[in-house]
């Protein structure tokens, strides 16, 4: 080994030695069972991988009330190429939370991103286009009548830039607004008791999305559509302007629905380089949970469905494929506290 390469592993091992010396000394992060302390229900996105982790396990049951398959119940995995439907796995995570005592979220129906083959190839002449469309929704939400009180029914439905709403195969089979409220119509036969949702994104980042979400949401009222619901699914960065969560939330209880905080994180990576040292971030990002907390509090109680976090872990994050060196949960890769998880309790706590 040549003199340069025994200094790289003696300057790795001190600098992993300075880095172990500094996780001893930090300060353990308490945070009360989140569920004990929230006056509305705490969730968390769950696959079945997650059942089989013990840790993950206790976590869950120690913070959470409510659970929402993260993929598992969407059409990718429960429509089969020949038009067949495959239920194990939701199976599996239904029966986890009736066992388990947890409020089930069924997520979701209808996805513009999703065009299963088995309706990409459905032979029209056995059976039309909407018939099947009506047969998947009526056998997902009937099979889980009774187990999920709640479903997302339409995710994701406005255009990206918020300018009107998105295409997708089933706007064009159905048309744009008709394959929205027939959606609606038909979970609401195969579950009458179930709160039905309407789902999106960057509501808080972009008022021209949150505004065609609202005309969205009027104009399915005015049709009879039985929405009970509307969930903003909270992907934030940790750099998000103070006041973003709470003014989207505030405009969306305007509608006299529910509301649901239904998917949310705060990425470190995706902020801007605006701070000067992690324990910046973290304060930051710990104040944009508890501003979502606090947000849902604001809310008449009967409007405030809850806030689910899309990730309970860091490990867990969808945003690790994103970039590994992400942390956007309020709890570690080894399920301890974070900064985060202190606020978004003290919030929930302070505000009771």
């Amino acid at each position: 080994m040549s003199a340069a390469s025994r200094r790289a592993v003696l300057g790795g091992a001190l600098a992993l030695a300075a880095c172990e010396r500094q996780a001893k000394s930090a300060p353990a992060v308490y945070a009360p069972s989140l569920k004990s302390v929230a006056p509305f229900p705490i969730g968390t996105c769950a696959q079945v991988s997650h059942l089989q982790q013990p840790l993950w396990v206790d976590l869950a049951l120690r913070h959470c009330n409510r659970l929402t398959p993260e993929w598992e119940m969407k059409m990718e995995y429960v429509v089969q190429p020949d038009g067949g439907f495959l239920f194990d796995r939701p199976d599996r995570l239904a029966d986890f939370a009736r066992d388990r005592g947890l409020r089930l979220h069924g997520h979701a129906l209808v996805w513009y991103a999703q065009k299963p083959a088995g309706f990409l190839n459905l032979d029209e002449r056995r059976v039309s286009f909407a018939r099947a469309y009506d047969n998947y929704i009526t056998a997902l939400v009937g099979r889980y009548r009774g187990v999920a009180a709640s479903w997302d029914v339409v995710n994701e439905a406005i255009a990206e830039d918020g300018d009107g709403w998105r295409d997708s195969l089933w706007a064009q089979k159905l048309g744009p607004f008709d394959h929205m409220r027939r959606a609606f119509d038909r979970a609401r036969e195969a579950d009458p008791g179930a709160v039905l949702f309407l789902n999106d994104y960057n509501l808080e980042l972009m008022p021209k999305k949150l505004d065609s979400f609202l005309r969205l949401t009027e104009q399915l009222l005015k049709a009879g559509a039985p929405l009970g619901g509307l969930g903003t699914q909270t992907h934030v960065a940790a750099d998000t302007e103070a006041g973003a969560i709470g003014r989207a939330v505030s405009a969306l209880g305007q509608m006299g629905l529910a509301v649901h905080v239904s998917e949310a994180d705060v990425s470190m990576t995706r902020a801007q380089g605006m701070f000067a040292s992690r324990a910046e971030r973290e304060r930051a990002q710990g104040r944009l949970y508890a501003e979502a907390a606090e947000a849902l509090l604001a809310l008449p109680p009967a409007q405030r469905f809850g806030l689910t976090l899309w990730g309970l872990r860091d490990r867990d994050s969808w945003l690790r494929n994103e970039n590994p060196t992400d942390s956007p949960a309020i709890f570690d890769d080894s399920g301890n506290a974070k900064p985060a998880a202190a606020a978004l309790a003290e919030a929930l706590s302070r505000n009771r």
